[in-house]
């Protein structure tokens, strides 16, 4: 008997989650029926079906070969009005500027309405999101970036309140509160948002100059795709996002936020193109990715030492599940951006398949006492072809003072308020194939070692390629490059290797070193 799950029904949607434990897909199509008509044919985990009625009764149920799951009733939720934008006066034909007529609709809309979006190819600046509506982005719908950032508005990155005694921030760059471009889609202090629909957003950055001369700002930072500041309950559901500027859906001190079923490519040499970054944000789900960029697949950050300073909020309680991340620097990354720290991230049932690493943990000194990074919880994994599954590093050389003694130097220096922490890290049930350079590379501070890291249940399998390229695994000053290795750890206070079989490796004993306590339970090198 098959089971699924409805996760959430929209006024024209729903998504699902067949209860697998077979990591994102299945080997097997399933097929999906809504009141008697099958509506899709897909072997994925998460399923979401468009063009639903608002305010309708349905009953869903999947059938696999021979198998059958029950019937399952839901009801869509209710709606006023749907406005066409062509209504409003949006051409479609990618030469008009549509983000004016875009804008009109989404201003005219009332509570549970929906601003539609229907085929066609509509050249945007950014719009700017209102609460209690619903945009629907239609199949062969396509919102396009100009490509003149001159007509793209700037959000300050700070401003002192009127009596001196307060600041807003708007604006966000890499984790400072700097002025930047707005984002093509932008909400900021909103609520009741979904954002859905299978078409696509096309920031268009590789047809100026987006990309080019990354690290230096012209007129303001380089803006996201999506952009959610200040936000709750906002969801984003089946689109396709492409060609960022820079990181390409960021939310930002928001909270209760889904995402089901998005699509995210960037070229694989775009700079910054993290996927989905949320930042100081709190019960994030992402379901359903789909993620391969030129950097971060996904990217769980909380600000600099200044925002942790002035406007203290961690990132916690973040899941993601049922995903794939095919190509980027890490697939699942915390940092370095964590000065307000990291809680309670729990990823699992996810295929991890060429990107650098899989699980990739990184921090330094000035990160500050708020900085903690902890219960983290990685779950039934399959990684194919990625080069470091395991990093977590505490020496990485961000920022201007990177490279800078402070930062760098491996003594063991004073504990003070600008030290950060790594406290609890768990992975099991993981299997990696044709590995490149390392199993797992572990580096806490000296003076701040990691609490503890526990990986558990862990196939690993290098690959056999006699000419694969010895690389540094992670990003710090001085440290080696390594080919086919197996584990470095240094720094730690409990390490916990239970269960792990290694087959391929060049040495066949970890390395460790400051380890207060280790246990190493069948523990093979093949």
């Amino acid at each position: 008997m098959i089971d699924f799950e409805i996760v959430k029904v929209f006024k024209r949607s729903v998504t699902i989650e067949v209860c697998s434990d077979t990591p994102y897909e299945n080997e097997k199509i399933y097929d999906v029926f809504i009141n008697g008509e099958k509506k899709i044919s897909t072997n994925k985990n998460v399923i979401s079906i468009f063009n639903l009625l608002p305010d309708s009764d349905y009953n869903i149920y999947i059938t696999c070969e021979n198998e059958d799951s029950y019937k399952k009733n839901f009801y869509t939720q209710y709606e006023y009005v749907l406005l066409n934008i062509k209504d409003f006066g949006a051409a479609g034909d990618g030469v008009k500027i549509d983000s004016v007529c875009i804008q009109a609709a989404i201003n005219a809309c009332p509570k549970d309405g929906t601003v539609y979006i229907p085929k066609g190819k509509y050249l945007c600046t950014p719009v700017f999101l209102k609460s209690n509506i619903d945009i629907w982005i239609d199949k062969d719908a396509i919102l396009i970036g100009e490509k003149d950032r001159k007509k793209y508005p700037i959000l300050p990155g700070m401003t002192q309140s009127s009596d001196e005694k307060n600041e807003y921030n708007i604006g966000s760059w890499e984790g400072n509160p700097l002025d930047c471009f707005a984002a093509l889609i932008t909400g900021i202090s909103v609520e009741n948002v979904l954002i859905y629909g299978e078409g696509i957003l096309d920031g268009n950055a590789g047809m100026l100059d987006w990309w080019k001369d990354a690290k230096k700002k012209n007129i303001a930072w380089r803006p996201n795709m999506v952009f959610l500041h200040n936000c709750k309950n906002i969801a984003m559901q089946g689109l396709c996002i492409m060609n960022s500027p820079s990181w390409t859906v960021h939310p930002y001190y928001s909270d209760n936020l889904l995402f089901l079923n998005n699509t995210i490519m960037n070229p694989d040499n775009s700079p910054n193109t993290d996927g989905l970054d949320p930042e100081s944000c709190e019960n994030v789900l992402i379901l359903g990715a789909d993620i391969s960029v030129g950097d971060d697949c996904v990217a769980i950050k909380s600000g600099k030492y200044y925002m942790a300073l002035r406007h203290y909020k961690p990132a916690k309680n973040i899941v993601i599940r049922n995903s794939i991340f095919r190509k980027g620097h890490g697939s699942v990354t915390i940092g370095s951006e964590v000065a307000a720290g990291v809680y309670d991230v729990r990823v699992e049932k996810c295929i991890f398949e060429g990107t650098d690493r899989g699980l990739r943990i990184k921090t330094r000194r000035g990160r500050g006492e708020k900085s903690v990074l902890d219960n983290i919880y990685f779950e039934n994994i399959i990684m194919k072809d990625v080069c470091m599954p395991f990093t977590a590093n505490m020496f990485y050389f961000c920022d201007p003072d990177g490279h800078s003694d402070y930062v760098q130097n491996q003594d063991k220096m004073e504990v003070n308020e600008k030290t950060p922490k790594i406290g609890k890290i768990e992975a099991r049930d993981i299997r990696c194939e044709n590995v490149k350079n390392i199993f797992a590379c572990l580096y806490g501070l000296p003076e701040m070692p990691i609490e503890e890291i526990k990986l558990e249940n862990i196939t690993l399998s290098f690959d056999k390629n006699e000419n694969i390229k010895s690389v540094v695994p992670i990003m710090m000053d001085n440290f080696p490059a390594m080919c086919k290795r197996g584990i470095f750890a240094k720094n730690i206070k409990k390490l916990i290797l239970k269960n792990i079989e290694i087959t391929g490796s060049k040495d066949s004993n970890p390395f460790m070193e400051n380890i207060e306590d280790c246990e190493c339970i069948e523990v093979k090198f093949n």
